[in-house]
């Protein structure tokens, strides 16, 4: 494996293993692990890349810390836990595999975005977002009806880390294609957590747990959360903690745009509120919806709700039995932590994608995996690290934070090596909802009827699944 020095070697490493080291890792009590029972077996997708491990084992660990949290407040002993591969690595594409009325996913990506190339490389511009389009517009010097074939006459002019530095300075999402070998001689790739899910103890304090809001049929059922979120991986990791009954209320802007697309299997399990941070009023509802929650869930990047007054430090101020767990692209640490940045960005400068396009070998410059495998692996370990927290809080250990970022993520996954040529491609992949059926549960949401990809963890004795189905933003009430 290239660079080992940067990236430790786990090539032998199965998926009990990777659940074994991550919870060793956050030190949680070893006899939960037998517990865990991880059925099937084969390649899970069509990749280079271990995504049927690391889908097992992500959801997987947080199943198992469900359980454990369960165990500690009923006082009884961990339920057994399983997850079969297969469901699990289809649940790794949930986001594209749901239809609603009858109609599957509309394509959420935007007309410009794509690899384009420049001077000396290639740059893949994030277009998503209106405001990211129209600032990679209005930085290439192209109006904002400039087309696809435009955008690239325009990259041409660029360096591709010259243009990649100056989008990110302006808030925007442009990465620099990268070789492995490229990516690990860069300060932000040396800064990069090995360890994927980071443990932070903000206080030694001791809470005393209010077990009137436990509930028995889930194993979250009365834990409060509070969600700020955007696309895949901080909203799957509320999604995931609803999952096991946890009270989750999604506050979104009414100042930035939703992705209807995405939303649609993300907001499963939650309530909807809106609020703007820039009114004192609706500001005031979110604190005091965070006064009395027991989790804050957040997924911008670092410093950007300091500068709301919801740093760390106000957050414990406000309540100082909160637990906060943060997802970003890059970490909090390292020249690159203020950047913004999505799967398929770290994807690109990491070197992912140069690496599966050689696997491969059909002479590609680039090749994104068949998932957004760190978007749901760094949601289902955000929620796995939250909900170590929740046992570590309610055991007498403090209060922690939590930090998991995409790039960690993928760090993870590359240590786990890859498959050599193409045989990681010699598998089913999983493209429409037909393919699926039997892994999908029908539901009416306030769009209409919802068919879509079941939670793929059974935990014995107790429910798994979500008790609330999508709705419009904004329909709920900013209460408890």
């Amino acid at each position: 494996m290239e660079s080992a020095s940067l990236v430790p070697n786990r090539e032998a490493f199965l998926a009990k293993d990777t659940v074994s080291y991550i919870w060793n890792g956050l030190q949680l009590p070893e006899h939960a692990l037998k517990s865990l029972s991880l059925e099937g077996h084969g390649l899970g997708l069509p990749s280079s890349f271990k995504i049927g491990h690391l889908a097992q084992s992500a959801i997987g660990l947080s199943a198992l810390t469900a359980a454990l949290v369960y165990s500690n407040r009923q006082q009884s002993a961990v339920p057994k836990v399983t997850v079969p591969l297969t469901h699990a690595v289809i649940e790794f594409k949930s986001e594209r595999l749901y239809l609603l009325d009858g109609k599957p996913m509309p394509s959420p990506w935007g007309p410009i975005g794509g690899l384009h190339k420049t001077s000396d490389g290639y740059v893949r511009i994030h277009d998503n977002f209106p405001k990211h389009r129209e600032g990679a517009l209005k930085l290439l010097g192209l109006p904002p009806t400039a087309s696809k074939s435009d955008v690239s006459s325009q990259t041409l002019k660029w360096k591709s880390t010259d243009l990649e530095k100056e989008g990110a300075e302006k808030g925007l999402v442009i990465s620099a294609l990268r070789s492995y070998k490229q990516w690990d001689i860069s300060p932000q790739a040396k800064a990069i957590s090995e360890f994927p899910v980071t443990l932070k103890r903000l206080s030694s304090a001791a809470p005393e747990f209010i077990s009137s809001r436990a509930g028995a049929d889930k194993c979250l059922r009365g834990l409060r959360v509070v969600e700020m979120s955007r696309v895949i991986a901080a909203p799957l990791a509320g999604k995931t903690l609803a999952a096991h009954g946890a009270d989750v209320i999604w506050v979104t802007s009414p100042n930035l745009p939703d992705l209807p697309a995405l939303d649609r299997d993300l907001g499963r399990g939650k309530r909807t509120v809106q609020l703007d941070m820039n009114n004192p009023k609706e500001k005031a509802k979110l604190v005091d919806l965070l006064r009395t929650a027991d989790v804050f869930l957040q997924g911008y990047r670092p410093g950007s709700l300091a500068s709301h007054g919801l740093s760390t430090a106000d957050i414990i101020a406000i309540n100082p039995n909160i637990v906060i767990g943060n997802m970003s692209a890059y970490g909090p640490d390292g020249p690159w932590a203020y950047y913004r940045g999505f799967d398929s960005l770290v994807q690109t400068c990491s070197g992912m994608n140069v690496s599966e396009a050689e696997h491969y070998g059909s002479g590609e410059l680039a090749r994104p995996t068949p998932c957004q495998a760190l978007d749901h692996a760094g949601g289902y370990l955000l929620a796995t690290g939250i909900m170590a927290a929740l046992y570590k809080r309610e055991t007498g250990d403090g209060i922690y934070e939590v930090d998991v970022s995409l790039a960690s993520v993928g760090k993870y996954l590359r240590s786990l090596g890859q498959d050599p040529g193409r045989t990681g491609f010699e598998c089913t992949d999983y493209s429409s909802p037909g393919e699926v059926e039997e892994y999908l549960e029908t539901r009416e949401s306030g769009f209409g009827s919802l068919k879509a990809v079941k939670h793929s963890a059974v935990i014995e004795g107790v429910n798994v699944g979500w008790d609330i189905m999508p709705k419009p933003l904004g329909s709920d009430k900013p209460e408890w």
